[in-house]
């Protein structure tokens, strides 16, 4: 169970219910989110979410103006983790109409229990999402690094007349003499030589 100081993350619950919107309120408290918004129509969550990050959206379907299958498709396109609570009847069909999406789709009535474990997958979903995004960055930043340094090693062996092994040295010792990354002293060596 997370503490008040380690809060995060946000959830927006669509529905025209206010026992339901409580209900996904307390869970996101008891899960950790720093922020349980609630919006009553597809067009008010739309306008939400383009005035805001949330990790997680609850739909409670059937929504005033549309089903809430359309809006469920379009957040997950954005990235978001979307839940779908659909009557029983139409279960199937909403599930097999979304599932190529990642939309996790439960019955109604949902249980507390359920609530729980439901917008506890998707915020483990969203918390992996999160290091992979962070990790891909991570490597584009090296790969760029890796393109420029090796764009200033091409420079020096060209201009310079060094080896591969000198410009390598060279751009280290640079570096290490300046305080300042193998990357700044790459640029310095292309704005030079360029």
């Amino acid at each position: 169970m997370s503490s008040n100081t380690d809060r995060t993350g946000s959830i927006l619950i669509v529905t025209g219910s206010e026992q339901f919107a409580v209900q996904i309120q307390k869970v996101a408290y008891r899960k950790g989110f720093s922020a349980a918004d609630v919006g009553r129509s597809a067009a008010a969550a739309r306008r939400r979410v383009m005035e805001r990050d949330y990790d997680i959206i609850v739909i409670n379907a059937p929504l005033q103006e549309e089903f809430g299958h359309e809006l469920a498709m379009d957040m997950a396109d954005r990235g978001i983790s979307v839940l779908m609570v659909v009557p029983s009847e139409v279960y199937d069909n909403v599930l097999e109409n979304v599932t190529d999406y990642g939309i996790m789709v439960l019955q109604k009535p949902l249980s507390g229990n359920m609530a729980d474990k439901a917008i506890g997958f998707l915020r483990a979903i969203q918390m992996r999402i999160r290091r992979l995004k962070k990790q891909v960055a991570k490597a584009e930043e090296k790969a760029e690094e890796l393109r420029i340094t090796g764009k200033a090693k091409l420079l020096l062996i060209e201009k310079k007349h060094m080896t591969e092994e000198e410009a390598h040295r060279f751009i280290g010792k640079q570096a290490m003499n300046n305080g300042v990354s193998r990357r700044r002293i790459a640029e310095r060596i292309i704005d030079d030589l360029e």
